[in-house]
């Protein structure tokens, strides 16, 4: 039976041609099948695997030849130091969302009981992280997906909260009529005719979360409008999209008499979420 570094140069080798990282890929992937960190792995090189884990790493390890996510084949990804669950009915958590979470601290006082709401909510990351670090708030968690409603609130239970409230909503139709502190989404922003859908993870994830008409923009235009109903006076829009959108966010914001309006960049310094304030 070949030892951990063996197996982990194999794979190594095999991923080359098929992933950015492949021996992270390899590492996360044994790690998963042994249930141990990858520092377990560089300690323990010499150790074996049994068959059936064995058969289980090779399986994982054709699928993601195969293109599958990482986070896909583990069932999970990390944001904002926390563990989410995900599965392929949501979008896999990515670091430039984190921005949006910043953002959202920076407007949201701690000691105050505010509403918030996540339009689009998907594996819940934006609603759990806001409900974990904001005991305060009562956060409203809406998607239109009752499969990304069900891994959402699996989420919110695996972090024990109890500050969220779930709504299957195709975005603000089917949410009560109330007045938010703040709107926060991360909405499809992607053009259909965009070739990175054809490239990498966003293959495998769901189109419905991905694309938007009016060459990505529909969605944000209706939350961009939809929302200054549900705001209360002086209260704050975050919305997520793409590195070449801000001109045209902001052009959609300023149309709806939103004050303040600003985008910012994310860790690769591309605008990533534009701002807008009800006055």
């Amino acid at each position: 039976m070949p030892t951990i570094k063996t197996l982990l140069t194999r794979a190594t080798n095999t991923l080359s041609s098929h992933s950015d990282s492949p021996l992270l890929d390899a590492e996360v992937l044994l790690g998963f099948v042994l249930g141990k960190p990858r520092t377990y792995l560089r300690a323990w090189c010499d150790n074996t695997l049994t068959e059936q884990q064995l058969a289980t790493f090779e399986a994982l390890l054709k699928q993601r030849q195969q293109g599958t996510p990482i986070a896909y084949l583990t069932g999970t990804r990390e944001f904002w130091s926390r563990d989410f669950t995900v599965t392929p009915a949501v979008l896999i958590p990515r670091p430039d969302t984190e921005l949006l979470i910043e953002l959202s601290l920076d407007l949201i006082p701690k000691d105050k009981a505010v509403k918030l709401i996540d339009l689009g909510t998907g594996s819940g990351i934006i609603a759990v992280t806001l409900a974990a670090e904001c005991p305060n708030a009562l956060v409203t968690a809406v998607d239109a997906s009752l499969a990304a409603l069900a891994v959402a609130k699996h989420n919110a239970q695996l972090h024990q909260l109890k500050n969220i409230e779930f709504y299957q909503s195709d975005w603000f139709n089917n949410v009560p009529n109330t007045q938010f502190d703040c709107v926060i989404s991360n909405p499809p922003y992607i053009d259909s005719a965009d070739e990175h859908l054809q490239q990498g993870d966003v293959r495998f994830e769901p189109k419905t979360a991905l694309i938007a008409e009016d060459h990505g923009l529909s969605d944000i235009q209706i939350i961009a409008d939809k929302a200054r109903r549900y705001l209360i006076p002086t209260g704050h829009l975050l919305i997520e999209h793409g590195y070449n959108q801000a001109p045209q966010v902001q052009a959609i914001f300023n149309a709806l008499a939103y004050d303040k309006v600003q985008s910012y960049q994310d860790l690769s310094g591309q605008p990533r979420v534009t701002y807008g304030q009800k006055p």
